[in-house]
């Protein structure tokens, strides 16, 4: 039997640290206090600052939910905001946003990250998510503490998953393998009963898709990877395992009216980081006439490489073909985020109506 479509649904990134006028500041929510406008001499303001990150975060969450956005993913950075503690934050301040926590699986035992995220979901009404990132830089694994190298940390990302589910859904559960041992765990009311939070995997190696066959509800790709073959692949594991994993894309993202003022603002952007020493003097390059990824995220908002720049049809027109292809999740990564959540929001997403109609 065909399996129904799914409607597409899109998440915003939330930014850890930073997120000024322009993408590569770092001046916004009092991240950096350095960076901060200088008042006029004849002017005194006693306030640390005129906002705290606490209250720009705040701000994205806002625009997400009033512009529509179905989610948030606050990604692991070693160098940004604890992701559990701004989803935390995100939650609480929201009535509908879906909120994605990053982190990695060394962060803490299973029990306790399960234990904080049923309580989160407990005051959420279910709608945390997480998302692990198994195979870290191994100079940004050991300044976090971890020394595992190679397939070890997936083996201990599948006993961290098994645990974190096996002491959410069973009363005295007990569990010994490598990594963790559980003796007569589990939780009870009023931490029982709740929805498991929805797990984002990553990665195209082999065991990155044998541990998103057993545990993913969500696979995430990147703008450039073999999309097609991996959904191909996981499929197949997925459905040994008895299990369906959806499929999704992290894509940063510039969309504007029309291509001249697409193309005007990657060009001033791409100007701001020669300026700044982050590119190349010279004209920004062009998208990959197959594709239609602009390969200068890196350079102009210091994401990923790949992304889609264009009008509000030509970025929709990339994201379709990835639709095509099965993909059904998408984490849009745009800067400066309250301006361009509201952007996207309002102007990108309704492109999608027939879309979520059609599936609705």
């Amino acid at each position: 039997m065909a399996v129904p479509p799914e409607a597409p649904d899109f998440l915003v990134t939330v930014p850890t640290r930073g997120d000024g006028r322009d993408p590569r500041r770092q001046g916004r929510g009092d991240w950096r206090p350095d960076a901060r406008r200088p008042l006029p001499s004849f002017v005194t303001d006693p306030r640390a600052g005129a906002s705290r990150p606490s209250d720009h975060l705040a701000q994205v969450g806002r625009a997400a939910e009033i512009a529509a956005v179905g989610g948030a993913l606050v990604p692991f950075d070693p160098e940004g905001e604890e992701a559990l503690v701004v989803a935390a934050g995100l939650l609480r301040q929201s009535r509908h946003l879906r909120v994605v926590a990053g982190f990695h699986p060394g962060v803490a035992t299973p029990v306790y990250a399960a234990k904080f995220s049923a309580s989160l979901q407990r005051f959420a009404e279910g709608r945390l998510g997480w998302r692990l990132d198994v195979d870290l830089d191994p100079a940004v694994a050991r300044a976090q503490g971890d020394f595992l190298t190679g397939a070890d940390r997936y083996a201990r990302a599948e006993e961290f998953l098994t645990v974190a589910k096996g002491v959410w859904h069973e009363e005295g559960y007990t569990y010994e393998g490598r990594f963790y041992q559980v003796l007569a765990g589990g939780f009870q009311s009023p931490n029982s009963g709740l929805p498991f939070p929805r797990v984002h995997l990553s990665g195209t190696t082999p065991e990155a898709l044998a541990l998103s066959a057993r545990h993913a509800d969500v696979h995430l790709f990147t703008a450039g990877e073999d999309v097609a073959a991996g959904v191909a692949a996981l499929s197949d594991l997925a459905a040994a395992a008895g299990r369906r994993v959806a499929y999704g894309l992290r894509v940063p993202v510039l969309a504007r009216e029309d291509e001249d003022e697409a193309w005007a603002e990657v060009r001033r952007l791409w100007a701001l980081a020669v300026l700044t020493g982050q590119g190349a003097p010279g004209e920004p390059p062009a998208p990959d006439p197959r594709t239609g990824l602009w390969p200068g995220f890196d350079v102009i908002a210091g994401t990923g490489p790949l992304g889609f720049a264009g009008s509000y049809e030509t970025v929709a027109a990339g994201i379709r073909a990835y639709l095509d292809q099965g993909v059904t999740t998408f984490v849009l990564d745009a800067r400066p985020a309250v301006e361009e959540t509201y952007r996207l929001g309002e102007r990108l997403l309704p492109l999608f109506a027939k879309e979520i109609e059609r599936v609705h």
